[in-house]
């Protein structure tokens, strides 16, 4: 992770009900940049059970909420250096809901490599301390 920004979100009723609850998921979500706005995308909010009708679609796109310096040069920085936006946390302050959204460099091809033989090699450990 080179640099992490703390934003805004938009969310319905049902959505901040149910993120409340601690029900939210930000394994497969990313940001992305349309238009001069960022957007979050993938992130699993679940549906909230006594909202009926009212409910929330749980993985719709949102709105992430920056100052317009802020965008240009976050996701500026992230597009030009073929970085990614990644969502590290999501929180209430002061009864708002937050977003920490980092910026991070992923991994080259020869770096997965050697971190799938390390955790290859802990799994064969752990299996022989078991077997003894």
């Amino acid at each position: 992770m080179l640099d992490a920004l703390e934003c805004g979100i938009v969310l319905c009723g049902s959505e901040v009900k149910s993120l409340r609850n601690g029900k939210v998921s930000l394994a497969e979500a990313y940001g992305r940049v349309k238009e001069d706005e960022v957007w979050l995308i993938g992130c699993d909010i679940a549906e909230y059970v006594e909202a009926n009708r009212f409910n929330h679609e749980p993985r719709r796109p949102r709105k992430l909420l920056l100052h317009r310096r802020e965008i240009k040069r976050f996701a500026a920085q992230a597009y030009q250096q073929g970085l990614t936006l990644v969502p590290l946390k999501m929180y209430f302050k002061r009864g708002r809901a937050k977003v920490l959204l980092g910026i991070c460099r992923g991994q080259k091809r020869h770096d997965k490599r050697e971190t799938m033989k390390r955790a290859e090699a802990r799994r064969e450990i752990g299996r022989a301390l078991r077997r003894k």
